[in-house]
């Protein structure tokens, strides 16, 4: 399982490009077949996120140095006793052959692999009727729980575009961060995301909000997103994991009544989904009695387009038209105001927070119903 047969509509998440020679553990394959692998994410504290533009360097850095170290201490042990003693005037004396060369020890490798270069990464499988097996996982759920910096995050790691949403990426990690930075803005709050995928974002947001709504598409990836709320229950202070798939007359009350922020990462890589997206903030956002505050996050990613013979970013670019027509509508039941929000807030995940990510706030605010105006017929040029 450490080969992956690629096709031409395979698509890579951001955690199989960034941290290829991480372990990931492989623990079942989903009702399509795709393997399900766990990643584990750690909150970073204040100390740890200080070059945002290079997460992860410090901590790299002292780990290599600290290897380093000890590497080359073993080594000046073991070729002091191989050298022989020093000689009065301080030198040592050097180990020579049988023909009178020099010989030097080599520094010792770490987890050696016979024949080859590279140390062999292979995930593991765990199978329900493996009792052994099982009870490392459930060794792993109890020290995990142990701290609640530790996110656990089931998800694929190849998969064609229409199922992208089971897999992690970057947009879902600066909104993370985002949250994780305006704590006082979202505790106590009512949250509603759209198209959560693995749920990553809304089990951070769970940290602080009173209420958050984590909705989907799809049997198949909502039940992902339900076992990594079961997984990260210990962050959260209540959990309606257990419950189905389906929204109670109460929940909707609640949902418009009390929901004072809309969030969604990385969802606007289709130009179907990305109407789809707009068509929903403005139905939910019109019949709010409040205002609404969204939070959007997108990666800007370029391509070469044989249409037009060079780079472009038309799904970027599709985008950015909504968002000017959002804006732009002066009839609707809501008025829209977009700002794009500057991305130097603290890091507190490891990830690679490249100048493509972007974080777009929106603020909806109603207005009299007199003004109203059909929003089947938005966004549908």
């Amino acid at each position: 399982m450490d080969q992956i047969t690629f096709r031409h509509d395979t698509v890579l998440s951001d955690v199989h490009m960034l941290l290829p020679n991480a372990h990931h553990l492989m623990t079942r394959l989903n009702n399509v077949g795709q393997p399900v692998f766990v990643s584990k994410f750690k909150i970073l504290s204040y100390g740890d996120w200080h070059d945002y533009n290079h997460p992860g360097k410090g901590i790299k850095e002292a780990d290599e140095y600290h290897d380093q170290r000890e590497d080359e201490e073993q080594c000046t042990k073991t070729n002091q006793g191989k050298y022989g003693e020093i000689s009065g005037e301080g030198n040592v004396e050097p180990f020579l052959d049988e023909d009178g060369d020099l010989n030097i020890t080599h520094r010792p490798r770490k987890n050696p692999t016979e024949g080859s270069g590279r140390d062999m990464a292979c995930p593991i499988i765990l199978r329900q009727s493996n009792p052994i097996l099982e009870r490392e996982e459930n060794m792993d759920d109890e020290v995990d729980k142990c701290f609640k910096d530790i996110i656990r995050i089931e998800h694929t790691m190849a998969t064609p575009l229409e199922d992208v949403g089971k897999q992690v990426w970057r947009g879902a990690f600066l909104l993370a961060d985002f949250i994780l930075s305006k704590p006082t803005v979202f505790r106590g709050a009512t949250v509603l995301e759209l198209g959560a995928g693995t749920g990553l974002t809304s089990i951070i947001m769970s940290t602080l909000a009173k209420t958050v709504y984590c909705t989907d598409v799809g049997e198949d990836l909502l039940s992902m997103c339900k076992r990594n709320v079961t997984l990260n229950r210990h962050m959260m202070e209540t959990s309606d994991a257990d419950v189905e798939f389906s929204w109670t007359e109460e929940d909707v009350a609640d949902m418009y009544n009390n929901t004072s922020f809309i969030i969604a990462a990385d969802v606007c890589y289709d130009d179907d989904l990305t109407d789809g997206l707009f068509r929903t903030l403005y139905r939910l956002c019109s019949n709010f009695p409040h205002t609404c505050t969204i939070f959007i996050t997108i990666e800007k990613r370029i391509n070469f387009s044989l249409q037009h013979m060079d780079v472009s970013c038309e799904a970027y670019d599709h985008f950015s038209h909504c968002l000017s027509k959002l804006q732009d509508l002066v009839d609707g039941r809501c008025s829209f105001s977009v700002e794009h929000l500057p991305s130097n807030f603290s890091q507190f995940l490891l990830y690679e927070r490249i100048e493509q990510l972007e974080l777009w706030k929106v603020t909806a605010t109603p207005l009299p119903f007199d003004q109203a105006q059909n929003d089947s017929e938005l966004f549908s040029s």
